[in-house]
């Protein structure tokens, strides 16, 4: 089986093997008539709340798909918390980085308009770009079978990141920083993982978000690209929370 399927209106926690789940709408469409499941088919359905009920296709309609569950796993929300502060960036390189960082465990993302952001939202495109990467989060939850689906907030400002982020044990990614990341010692707190644009973090953001109680760390000698870099530091920060 390597299907899952969402719908967030669904209570699957309220269910017991052998109970009946209905995927309706376009999650169901795009079962039957793209990826054609057929009756005795096993898949997955998720809430994106920490439900996953697993079980085999009894009926198929073209928006409406009957599984009956055999297996119903909940699995709580991870603790420590990850969020990626993605900067936003020039073609897709911001969206490649959601995608990844969302496969491999990030629980949260923050669309930061960095000082060197050649992106720009701002207006209406500020709405169209959180659901744009909102829709990438979901897509990939589903190719990766995970759990919880990810938060993409509103898109934020240098000087609003304390503030979004308080309560929280800030990680700037920093090429030249003394601390690397593989060093990090957890201390219980969720963590946020903040990574540039392009042209790296504009020393005076650098200096604000020092100042705002932010540590910076390496992740070792070369430099990566901003698609790159959010979910490498996420790999390591998976295997020294325990995750992996």
């Amino acid at each position: 089986m390597s299907s899952l399927y969402l719908d967030e209106s669904l209570d699957l926690g309220a269910l017991a093997p052998g109970a009946e789940v209905r995927l309706t709408g376009d999650e169901a469409r795009h079962a039957v008539t793209v990826a054609r499941i057929r009756t005795g088919e096993r898949i997955a359905i998720g809430d994106g709340r920490g439900v996953i009920v697993r079980g085999s296709v009894v009926a198929t309609e073209p928006r409406e798909l009957v599984l009956v569950a055999d297996e119903v796993a909940v699995e709580e929300r991870p603790s420590p918390a990850i969020t990626l502060v993605q900067a936003l960036a020039k073609g897709d390189r911001d969206e490649m980085a959601v995608q990844a960082s969302t496969e491999l465990g990030v629980d949260a993302v923050v669309p930061w308009a960095a000082a060197r952001s050649v992106s720009r939202w701002e207006g209406p495109k500020a709405e169209k770009g959180r659901r744009r990467w909102a829709t990438i989060v979901r897509e990939a939850v589903k190719q990766s079978i995970r759990a919880w689906q990810p938060e993409v907030t509103e898109v934020t400002t240098t000087a609003g990141l304390p503030a979004r982020l308080a309560g929280t044990r800030v990680l700037v990614l920093e090429p030249t920083a003394r601390m690397a990341l593989t060093e990090l010692e957890p201390d219980g707190r969720d963590l946020a993982l903040v990574v540039g644009p392009e042209g790296g973090i504009a020393p005076d953001e650098l200096d604000r978000l020092v100042a705002a109680g932010a540590e910076t760390v390496r992740l070792g000698a070369s430099v990566l690209r901003t698609s790159t870099a959010g979910p490498a530091a996420i790999a390591v920060l998976s295997v020294r929370l325990g995750r992996w």
